[in-house]
């Protein structure tokens, strides 16, 4: 495997964890509004960078 596969591979199950991670504090209520929006907009930008990363990367 391409190392900016597997690079690609690492950011988007990080960003997978961080949007879940938000989903789970926003779904019991104990993260504050600030909190929320830090952890799903980095979950969200690993997320998109890694597919991207690995949607570009050749074969």
């Amino acid at each position: 495997m391409d190392l900016k596969k597997i690079f690609g591979t690492v950011l988007t199950l990080l960003g997978i964890g961080g949007l879940i991670y938000t989903a789970v504090l926003f779904a019991n209520g104990t993260g504050t509004t600030k909190m929320l929006l830090v952890y799903g907009v980095l979950g969200a930008i690993f997320f998109f960078s890694g597919v991207g990363l690995v949607r570009n990367t050749s074969s």
